[in-house]
Order: C-alpha cells, then structure tokens, then sequence
C-alpha cells in the first residue's frame, strides 16, 4: 500500500509539472500562391519538466494555461473557448445586435440550418490554429445556406465569386459547382483567410479584405498612410456593406458567447460530427444514392449542394457525404443492391453546334426534358463540344472518364431567328448591294427574289430579304442610320464595366 501511495502522490507531481499545455501548431500554411500566415496569437512554449518532479505553487498554478479536462458540452460552448480575435465596440455591433434578436425565427432557421456544417468548419479552424469566431461568417455571407447565390454571382455558404473561386482551385463545369461544396469550399475560405491574414496581419482587415477585396482595402491603408492617419478597421474609408462587416460578425459572436444577456435561444448543437464522407466507386443517380442511404433527396442535396445534375459521376465526385449514422447503411446496401445499373444517366459531346431539337433527336430524348435537365433557356443553340447530360442505356458500361466529369462545359449561344421583310431598293441597287448592306449573301437575295446573283433593282422596287428579328425593326432606315450602333455598344460596355465594378466588391 505504500508503494502505491508514493507511486500515486509522483504521478500527481508530474501532472502538476505538466499543467501548461503544449503550444498550438503554428497556423498553416496556404497555398502556393498565397502569402504564408502568421500564427493567429503567440502562446508560451511547452513546459517539459526535467530533473525531479515537484508540486508547483498556486502562484505558478494561476499564471500558467491550464488544459481543460472536461469536454464541451456542446459545439457553441467549443466555439466559444477558441475565441482569438479582439471584439468590437459601437453602435454598429448594437444595432447588428437588436437585428438579429429581434428576428427570433430568422435566427432560429439560421443556426438550426447550420447545425448541419458547424461542427466541420470549427474542427478545420481548430487544426489551423484560427479563431472560432470565423466559424460564424457564413451566418454573415449566406445565413448557412450553400445554395445561396448573389446577384454579383458568389455562391456557395462561404460566397465565392467565378474568379476567385478557380483561383482557390474549385472547380465550376457543367456537373457541379465547388463554391457549394461543404469541403471544398470551407478549405478555400479558410486559405483565403488565411492568405489575407498574412497580408494584413489583423483579422478585421482580413475580413474586409474578404468582403471587399485584398486590393481595396490595401490601397485605403495606403491613402490613410499617406495622409497620416490610422490604418486599423475602424479608420479606413470603405462602402457601407465592409462598414458593417465585422459589426455583424462581432454581434453574431456576442449573441453567442451570452445567449440569454441578449434575450436569444440558440439551438443545441451536439459536439459531434453531422456527416461522414463515403467513396463512390461508380457513377449513381442521386435519388438511387439517397434511396440506399436511407436518407431523403433533399437531405442529400443539403450535404452534397455542388451537385448541378441528377447523378454523381465518380470520376468528378469520388466523396458524397451522408449523416453520421447513415453512412454505413450506404455502404452495405450499395454492395448489396443488384438491381440493374446504378446510373441511367451519363454524359455525351455535342459533335457540332446544333439546335436543342436536333441533340435531342440524336440522343433519343424529348426536347423539353433535355432542356430541363441541362438548364437550357429557350431560343439557344449548343455549340459544338458542349457536355449534356443524357439518358444512358443498359449497354453503356463504362462511367464517365474523368476529363468529362472535371472538365465538361454547356456553351450556348442565340439562335438567329428571322423575319421575312420588305426594302426599298434605291438608286443603283442591286443584289450585291442588298445583301452588303444588311449581311447577308447575294445568293440568298437572289434566291428570296427570284434573280440572278447579279441581277439589279429599280428604284422604289420592294426587294425581300430575311433579317434577325432586332435587324428587321430597322430594315427600313437609311443606311447612315446604322451607326448609332455603336454609341449604343460603347453604352452597353460602359455599364458592363460599372457592373464588373460593383461586384468586385465581392472577393
């Protein structure tokens, strides 16, 4: 009894030696391309104890870290604990505040759609060494919805725009779209936080960044600089939306770390994973894999929201994810089922441009049902090499090769719908001066008319011709007419760019 009693009392020493925990891992690092990050905040080094063990004093007790034994009890009560970002004060965060408590049921379907992602996104932040508090931006960027979708075109719950969304490598064809991708696209935000981190070495100009753009906001601490003043978030010159940016985050973490200070009620959130990832090793239609993981299509659609076609092609989407305990009973009945080809879907190549009516033809389906499954608009052509989803018959047995399923795109482009319509010929004119004038061919002129390719016209003659429906509206003007074309062209571009300009407020 002795000797446990002293075996016992040495073991306690050494826990009390060791009651510092060691130092996070330093954050890592981003990709290639980006800046490396600098560790979100400096914490003491291990305390490896040496020589003797000993009991440590209180005094040296309450200085140091002391590792939580007791895990939480639930997942807000972990993002709280990795809270790392210094709070904002204002009537900014008060106002973003009294929004969001006073819209009870808004907050209550925000947090509880979230429940499905949370848990992910904080172990990814967790293993980074990032603060928790930017597990919330998306509550932010998109109220958690993956489907969410800008009028700038940024999609997905963590809203990428095209651009920056390729760059992150995430990939956007005619079979999904990465930006939605509960994975893919929380690794990109989280290297691009990271990135923009490093830059800006501050978390609130690394959000403005993101809101705003790194550019942007590089030049506003640029122009303060050199007109003496503060480079923090709060001094810089920026649009209204990066204004109440961080105000929102901040009082979506407020709300959080003191639910009943501010008279909210926010959901339990088990600190456990929502889903597992599983492999696919075939192409599958989406309700055959929401049917075998016993789970509805529309709860496979939310943990799988990339997906733009009824099937996952295997070569493109190796991973579906599935809730927790779903997962294994994919699995088992995916071996198991035996009733004819897992996909009756697969893609196919458009050889040339063509009318949807035609590649319906050739792929033997109704020209309604190709548009609708592919989401093309009415009066498109397809053009040639574009990627279609089509039926796929019980002879095809080969899956989808991978340059398809990464690669594939839908290019459409107007058809040119005319209409017959009459002209005056003038002085002079003929068939080749007809068809010039409104580009078209001689021999297309001569034959609406029943005239040689070279035959002439008198004056006053009505002269047939088939024009594009917006051309034939001004068949009847004088050619000098024409070249208010182009200052209605210098318009249009001019209000691309100011568009362009809008939307790049969005990284």
């Amino acid at each position: 009894m002795k000797l446990l009693h002293i075996a016992g009392l040495s073991v306690l020493f050494w826990l009390a030696g060791c009651a510092t925990p060691p130092a996070p891992n330093p954050v890592a690092a981003a990709p290639a391309a980006a800046a490396p990050s600098a560790p979100v905040q400096a914490s003491a080094p291990a305390v490896i104890p040496t020589g003797p063990l000993a009991p440590i004093t209180a005094a040296e007790a309450a200085s140091r870290g002391v590792a939580q034994l007791k895990p939480p009890a639930d997942l807000w009560e972990r993002i709280r604990r990795g809270f790392a970002m210094p709070n904002l004060e204002g009537d900014l965060v008060r106002q973003q505040e009294q929004w969001y408590v006073s819209r009870p049921d808004y907050m209550q379907r925000m947090t509880e759609r979230s429940r499905k992602y949370l848990f992910h996104i904080v172990e990814e932040l967790e293993r980074r060494n990032m603060p928790t508090e930017l597990a919330l931006l998306p509550f932010i960027e998109s109220a958690f919805n993956p489907q969410a979708v800008s009028t700038a075109r940024a999609a997905g719950m963590w809203q990428f725009m095209p651009a920056t969304g390729q760059y992150f490598e995430l990939k956007q064809n005619v079979f999904r779209d990465d930006r939605r991708d509960v994975l893919a696209s929380t690794r990109a935000a989280l290297d691009y936080l990271q990135k923009l981190y490093g830059m800006f070495g501050d978390w609130h100009l690394a959000l403005a960044a993101y809101n705003w753009g790194e550019g942007n906001v590089a030049r506003a601490i640029a122009r303060n600089q050199k007109n003496g003043l503060g480079t923090s978030y709060a001094d810089l010159n920026m649009p209204n939306e990066t204004r109440s940016y961080v105000p929102k985050l901040q009082a979506v973490k407020n709300i959080v770390a003191n639910p009943d200070a501010l008279h909210a009620e926010l959901p339990l959130i088990e600190n456990h994973p929502y889903f597992q990832s599983v492999t696919v090793t075939r192409d599958i239609d989406v309700d055959l894999a929401a049917r075998l993981a016993d789970v509805s299509v529309e709860d496979f659609k939310a943990l799988n929201p990339s997906m733009k076609r009824p099937v996952v092609l295997a070569a493109g989407t190796p991973e579906i994810l599935l809730p927790w305990d779903n997962a294994k009973i994919f699995e088992r009945n995916f071996e198991a089922y035996s009733d004819g080809q897992y996909a009756s879907w697969t893609a196919w190549s458009a050889p040339t441009t063509m009318t949807v009516a035609e590649a319906a033809r050739r792929v033997g389906m109704n020209e309604s049902d190709l548009r609708q499954v592919n989401t093309i608009p009415p009066r498109m052509l397809i053009k040639a090499g574009s990627v279609l989803i089509v039926p796929r018959s019980a002879k095809v047995q080969n899956d989808v090769a991978s340059h398809v399923a990464d690669n594939g795109q839908l290019s459409l482009t107007p058809e040119h719908v005319t209409r017959r319509t009459t002209v005056k010929a003038g002085k002079h004119d003929s068939v080749t001066s007809i068809a010039t004038r409104y580009r078209l061919g001689a021999a297309q002129v001569a034959e609406w008319n029943h005239v040689s390719a070279r035959a002439g016209f008198t004056p006053g003659q009505k002269v047939v011709v088939y024009l594009p429906l917006k051309s034939a509206g001004r068949a009847g003007a004088r050619p000098g007419k024409h070249a208010g074309g182009s200052k209605s062209m210098k318009a249009s571009a001019s209000a691309h760019g100011k568009r362009k300009a809008k939307t790049a407020r969005k990284h």
